[in-house]
């Protein structure tokens, strides 16, 4: 984190200083006021300078920067990732020779660090956020896969009548089963068990027999 130690007339002065040498705004920064000054005798005689040390927060941005570049040095990857917002979500894309290293096994590897990614920043933030972790859209892939598997096991489902559980999943893919299921009069969804080993059940619809 950067940080500056400022001294001026006032704490007020000595952090609009601050502030000014860092380009940010009060909301960006912490400010440890180290000596509050004084004016001294009629204003000006022996007075004392305030003095403040302005720290800039570290932003979710710089806090996921952080932890994946300590990730990559361990695991000794040549990989390149771009972190951007979108829709509410911190975002993480990786590409590279070594992304199926970070992949894995049906990417497991992957949602094991986007789940310690999460651990990790939201540790050191005041206000949860939400992270994703992709490698060459192979999320996307994986969705696909996903909503494959949902409607061939619905039908397997309502062919015999048994419930059928499914691999333990990311609370991420086992959304995406919910919803290609949702509409579905024949089989209903639930979850069940505890993280990270939570699964999703297709049951047949008796109801809706």
């Amino acid at each position: 984190m950067k940080s500056i130690i400022v001294e001026d007339g006032s704490v007020e002065e000595a952090v609009q200083s601050a502030l000014k040498n860092l380009e940010a705004k009060r909301e960006q920064v912490e400010v440890d006021i180290l000596e509050e000054g004084s004016r001294g005798f009629l204003g000006f005689i022996g007075g004392k300078q305030a003095k403040v040390k302005v720290t800039l927060k570290e932003t979710p941005e710089q806090l996921i920067k952080n932890f994946i570049d300590e990730v990559i040095g361990v695991m000794e990857l040549n990989v390149d990732y771009n972190v951007f917002l979108a829709n509410e979500y911190w975002c993480v894309e990786f590409q590279g020779e070594d992304v199926r290293f970070l992949i894995g096994r049906r990417g497991k590897t992957l949602n094991a660090l986007q789940m310690l990614t999460n651990l990790a920043v939201n540790r050191k933030l005041a206000d949860r956020i939400r992270i994703i972790i992709d490698a060459e859209s192979y999320r996307k892939r994986r969705e696909e896969t996903l909503r494959r598997l949902a409607r061939k096991t619905a039908e397997r489902v309502c062919r015999t009548k048994a419930d059928v559980t499914l691999e333990p999943m990311t609370p991420q893919e086992r959304r995406i089963i919910h919803l290609e299921l949702q509409d579905s009069d024949r089989v209903v969804t639930l979850s069940r068990g505890e993280e990270p080993y939570r699964k999703v059940v297709i049951r047949y619809n008796l109801k809706g027999a």
